[in-house]
């Protein structure tokens, strides 16, 4: 009321300009809100979005329980031909003679078997030549798409993220509402924009970018985030190698990661069973580029990295963000200024057995783990086998190649890499979880060191309740395997 007319006029101009300016900036939009968006059914009471789920993942551990809970209430799947099945936790890499020797493990084989046959549902057995670790046999065969939302019984379901899509882990219940309905309820996350700027340095690969930034921002750093990942790095890594950080963005706290589709995206999907064919194709990219983060977009928070400052990375504890670089000393207690952070550090040296302020490098190992669905796809295994040519694995080491799939298997031997493993002294198996968590007879004993490409180095995570896990890159693992220590790849 004190204001002139004239002022009032020019600040009322500003506040117009500065309302258009944000209007526009609001109209854009990151790719998870966009995805979420279209996805969206309604708003729940609790504050939850229901959501409509584009593909519904399912492997033999986490699907019978939630198959039993729709036949006591009478209900069928929703959608079978969205849904999709393979085994791979519980299965056997060498001996796969049915009936299995462990008699558990075929019990759950048989009940994914009957549970797809029953509802019509796909099931990638392994007498399709198509069976493995259901992270890498989906997108081998096409069926993760950008701007896809993606759920399955698994943590790691993250990986798919890596295609554009909003992919995530639902526990045995929202397996069951998933088949019901083809929709579960969600919370909606924020999200945190990663930049890793830069060019990668020789021996430098994308687990050792996973291991970093979740060195960077703590196991916990992104709970009630999605992560987005971009940058150079980013724009310059293959999809199996987006994949493989996307996988391990659940094990820095966020429940989702992806990285924006591009051409090398596009590529890849081209021509897979499941992938769009011919026009359709074409049509389905136009859309798909429409699915990427607008630039200009907000995020709730965005943190940079250069990826010149990351080296092969090696992990020292028990939880992934107890990671060094290959030439750092093992990190002391005392050197952590908070109280909670000193006590996890000193009783993991302690478990691990291993002493503060020693380097990491030369640490003797007994196992050597290669395989996942962190880091069992072809490229994972042309790295290691890039070392491994005409070298041996080291007396007493006892070292594991298990391709991700039957598809990776096949490619692998026709290349010859089957064949470069064995002559180092490594066993060749069939696809499958194996040594990551051990729900087979793929397991540590005793206290056992494992130099392993997998996603979690957990106590007893690998079988054995006092085995330990040392996580790295597989060519990191092939150097531990040859030299019989943690050794440094380049």
């Amino acid at each position: 009321p004190d204001c002139d007319a004239g002022a009032g006029t020019t600040n009322a101009k500003a506040r117009g300009r500065a309302q258009s300016r944000t209007s526009a900036k609001s109209m854009k939009k990151n790719l998870f809100e966009k995805v979420w968006q279209k996805h969206a059914v309604k708003e729940l009471p609790d504050g939850s979005t229901l959501l409509i789920v584009g593909a519904h993942l399912l492997h033999e551990v986490t699907s019978p329980q939630a198959f039993g809970m729709l036949r006591s209430l009478n209900l069928g799947v929703k959608y079978p031909e969205r849904t999709f099945a393979t085994v791979d936790h519980i299965i056997p890499t060498d001996d796969r003679s049915e009936p299995y020797a462990d008699a558990r493990a075929y019990e759950m084989l048989q009940h994914i078997r009957k549970n797809c046959a029953d509802y019509g549902i796909k099931f990638f057995d392994t007498p399709s030549g198509s069976q493995g670790v259901i992270h890498i046999v989906m997108p081998e065969q096409g069926i993760i798409h950008p701007g896809m939302t993606v759920a399955c019984g698994d943590s790691h379901t993250a990986t798919h993220g890596a295609f554009g899509a909003i992919a995530f882990g639902i526990g045995t219940s929202q397996v069951r509402n998933v088949l019901a309905t083809q929709s579960l309820s969600f919370k909606k996350l924020k999200v945190r924009r990663i930049n890793v700027g830069g060019k990668l340095a020789k021996g430098v690969y994308p687990k050792d970018v996973a291991l970093y930034i979740i060195r960077r921002l703590g196991v916990n750093g992104g709970l009630g985030y999605a992560y987005e990942f971009g940058g150079k790095v980013f724009d310059d890594m293959s999809m199996e190698g987006r994949m493989t950080v996307c996988n391990m963005a659940i094990e820095g706290g966020a429940r989702i990661g992806y990285v924006n589709p591009d051409e090398k995206t596009f590529a890849y999907l081209k021509g897979r069973p499941y992938a769009p064919k011919g026009e359709e194709f074409d049509r389905a990219v136009e859309y798909w580029k429409t699915v990427a983060s607008d630039e200009g977009c907000e995020y709730d928070d965005v943190v940079d990295f250069d990826g010149a400052d990351i080296k092969p990375s090696v992990t020292w504890g028990v939880n992934p963000s107890q990671a060094i670089f290959i030439d750092e000393k093992i990190p002391s207690p005392e050197s952590f200024a908070d109280p909670a952070q000193r006590k996890e550090a000193a009783d993991a040296l302690a478990y691990m057995k291993l002493a503060p302020e020693t380097p990491i490098a030369g640490t003797p190992v007994n196992v050597v783990f290669i395989g996942s669905c962190t880091n069992g796809r072809l490229s994972d295994f042309e790295e290691a086998a890039e070392y491994l040519k005409g070298k041996k694995v080291a007396a007493g080491v006892k070292a594991l190649a298990v391709p991700g799939s039957q598809i990776v298997d096949k490619i692998a031997r026709e290349k010859g890499l089957d064949k470069i493993f064995r002559d180092a002294g490594f066993e060749w198996r069939q696809a499958g979880c194996s040594m990551c968590l051990a729900m087979n007879a793929d397991k540590l004993v005793g206290d056992q060191l494992c130099a392993s490409t997998s996603n979690r180095n957990f106590k007893g995570r690998q079988g054995s309740p006092t085995g330990r896990t040392v996580l790295m890159s597989p060519r990191m693992a092939a150097a531990a395997a040859v030299a019989g220590k943690i050794s440094d790849c380049r």
